[in-house]
């Protein structure tokens, strides 16, 4: 299985709706690693590696989006796997 990153840019209603914490739970149940932050934009950045199939998986669940949001856009970036994390988490 080819491990990838991806760099992944949610816009919508998607700050102070949960969706943060949506994200860390939906990559600890797929076993992504990386983190997830907002942006002053009112988007949500999350950078995100693993196995590509499974980068792809948490992707999808990033275009559902946790009930309280509205996910409008999703824009995906795909690179070379990094090995750069072991967890996944908030920035700030």
């Amino acid at each position: 299985m080819k491990k990838i990153s991806a760099k992944i840019k949610v816009r919508g209603i998607v700050q102070g709706v949960g969706f943060r914490y949506y994200t860390v739970r939906e990559a600890r149940r797929i076993g992504v690693f990386g983190y997830v932050k907002n942006e002053y934009d009112g988007s949500v950045f999350a950078y995100a590696e693993g196995d590509e199939e499974d980068v792809d998986s948490f992707v999808e669940s990033l275009k559902r989006g946790p009930s309280s949001a509205v996910v409008e856009s999703v824009e995906v970036e795909k690179d070379d796997y990094t090995g750069s994390y072991n967890d996944f988490r908030i920035e700030y």
